[in-house]
């Protein structure tokens, strides 16, 4: 058994800003300690496709194709994640997120390399701003894994890799601008970066007066788990931020014990956990499928926040889903979750200054004729009950209902 230190424990020392950036953008590497150490794990990562298919024992005529898909997009998939798929089974949901297809070198209308006109909110290299009260920091170019539908496949990550002085320059841009109250950390995976360069930025961030909220977006806990560990738990503990940390899962079978593992030590440091997801087509395109997400996560101690719809970017058209589509299963998924656990359905839209919820028009009700009003309850039919005027009648808009736009289940 492996003790490890609660992370109450831990401190970060106390030495100049000056030093301590110094310390954060040392080129000296953190060498993994120990072979099950997350960085021995995200260095060992499987990188080629006849590897995936070897390991899980899948036919060769899958090769050809994820040749030419590896070639736009390379594949990456730790060990930790590759060990959740079924073997033999091209259909596996967990598979079909990263496997390379031939699909993926089709060019298709509609689909671009930038779906959400990211480049055009970009003030400076590694920071995003799109809404008003928060930004978004590239921490980090790099992913564990390489998501075959990810809308940053074609990001130039190259162009958004601050060097120690322009990360000076987006502190002193946060610094300026007093509406900002939230900081997202994200990439690439902000967790591939290492924890002394982490807690450097987490700990800047945190001198900044109107700062609030610090929210990091990351897959890699749920890939690699060993990723929570203490360091990582030390630098977030001694934030002053509320601490919020955003997993992207997108089925059950993602969440194995070691996962459900990361996220309880995570709730112990204080940090509240979500998880966004995106609606794929045979991956979790069923009611099935999102109720057993849904509960998984809850047992895993996170609340789903939101699923995404499709992002149209270029080489991911094999995973669409309609709105139509994705707005019925989520009106058929309110019979089988209750309202605390169901996600809010949403997309993206570039230039918009918020998600825009999307839902199914309301259903139009047919005439009413004029009630006979009640002596006692003004409003009431004595026959029918409360008409659409009524006070006891609902004639508010769907979204001030439910993010979804349908009234959701108690």
């Amino acid at each position: 058994m492996i003790t490890r230190t609660p992370a109450s424990l831990h401190t970060i020392p106390h030495t100049s800003h000056e030093s301590r950036a110094s310390e954060a953008f040392s080129s000296a590497a953190e060498a993994p300690s120990a072979p099950n150490d997350w960085r021995a794990q995200l260095r060992d990562v499987i990188r080629s496709p006849q590897a995936l298919l070897e390991r899980l024992g899948l036919e060769r005529e899958w090769l050809p194709g994820a040749r030419d898909g590896h070639e736009l997009f390379a594949i990456r998939v730790p060990e930790a994640y590759a060990s959740r798929i079924r073997a033999n089974d091209p259909d596996d949901p967990l598979l079909r997120q990263v496997l390379p297809l031939d699909a993926e070198t089709d060019v298709l209308d509609g689909y671009v390399t930038d779906p959400l006109e990211e480049a055009e909110h970009t003030p400076l290299p590694g920071l995003i701003h799109k809404y008003t009260n928060r930004v978004l920091l590239m921490a980090s170019g790099g992913c564990a894994i390489n998501c075959r539908y990810c809308f940053r496949r074609h990001f130039p990550y190259d162009d958004h890799q601050p060097s120690r002085a322009q990360w000076q320059d987006i502190l002193d841009y946060l610094r300026a601008d007093e509406r900002i109250h939230e900081v997202i950390l994200s990439g690439g995976d902000p967790l591939v970066s290492p924890d002394k360069r982490l807690a450097w930025l987490v700990e800047s961030l945190g001198e900044i007066p109107h700062l609030k909220r610090l929210r990091i977006h990351t897959r890699l806990p749920v890939v690699i788990p060993d990723r929570v560990n203490d360091e990582l738990l030390g630098w977030l503990g001694a934030t002053r931020l509320q601490k919020v940390l955003v997993i992207h899962t997108n089925h059950a079978n993602e969440l194995d014990d070691a996962v459900a593992a990361a996220m309880t030590r995570l709730k112990s440091a204080g940090v509240t956990l979500l998880n966004q997801g995106v609606i794929l087509r045979g991956v979790n395109d069923s009611v099935e499928v999102q109720t057993a997400l849904a509960e998984r996560l809850f047992e895993c101690g996170v609340l789903p926040y939101y699923l995404h719809a499709f992002d149209p970017v270029q080489g991911a058209a094999h995973f669409a889903v309609s709105d139509e589509e994705a707005c019925n299963l989520m009106e058929a998924l309110l019979e089988h979750l209750p309202g605390f656990l169901m996600p809010r359905l949403v997309r993206e839209v570039p230039g918009r200054r918020s998600k825009t919820p999307l839902s199914k028009p309301p259903v139009s009700k047919p005439p009413v004729s004029k009630p006979t009003v009640s002596k006692t309850h003004p409003g009431v039919d004595a026959a029918t009950g409360p008409s659409a005027s009524s006070p006891a009648g609902d004639e508010r808009e769907p979204s001030s209902l439910n993010p979804t736009g349908i009234i959701a289940s108690a």
